[in-house]
């Protein structure tokens, strides 16, 4: 049996690695506890392997009560300490206080707009950007799009939303489907 062609940056990566690939990425995502968790995971990413964030993940999912932004909001410091000593986590001060000003940043936008998938899917009209990059040296790492979003979030007072790890969000979410044309998901998803 062939194997399938993928973008190329999930080919020859652990089989957790490929799942996410071939299962989540680029998937639209409309759960606000996905986009809460896919907010934090990629700012607790900068600077590192995604491979890296997702080892943690289940951790993560433990230690920020299954992404639940109004007990995240509520962290006391003695809490933040905790999750500071986690090795499960990384362990990064600014990443870790940033993750909970962005729950009581998350509720804000929620109470505004209804929900967090309300808020962020307006910047694309409701309908994913479909993107026909060829090989991965054209996708880029910010776009205007995100420029916009990171901007509009860093207004807000979420921290850790460069443009860059919200292009990141983009793509995770399915807000842009940036499969390769090559790959196959990229037909599956552009069907949708």
């Amino acid at each position: 049996m062939k194997e399938r062609t993928r973008c190329a940056w999930a080919a020859g990566q652990p089989d957790f690695y490929v799942r996410y690939h071939d299962e989540e990425w680029g998937v639209p995502v409309h759960d606000d506890r996905k986009h809460f968790a896919f907010l934090t995971l990629e700012a607790a990413q900068a600077g590192l392997s995604w491979a890296t964030v997702l080892r943690k993940r289940e951790n993560y999912r433990k230690a920020f009560c299954n992404w639940d932004a109004h007990k995240i909001a509520r962290f006391t410091d003695a809490k933040i300490e905790a999750l500071l000593l986690d090795r499960g986590l990384i362990r990064n001060r600014l990443k870790i206080t940033s993750a909970v000003n962005n729950a009581r940043m998350f509720l804000r936008v929620q109470e505004e707009f209804g929900s967090f998938d309300a808020y962020i899917w307006r910047f694309v009209d409701g309908a994913p950007v479909v993107n026909r990059w060829k090989s991965m040296r054209d996708l880029p790492a910010k776009t205007p799009l995100s420029d916009a979003v990171s901007k509009d979030l860093k207004r807000r007072g979420f921290r850790f939303v460069g443009s860059t790890v919200i292009y990141a969000h983009l793509q995770a979410t399915g807000l842009v489907n940036d499969h390769t044309t090559d790959c196959f998901r990229f037909k599956e998803l552009a069907a949708r």
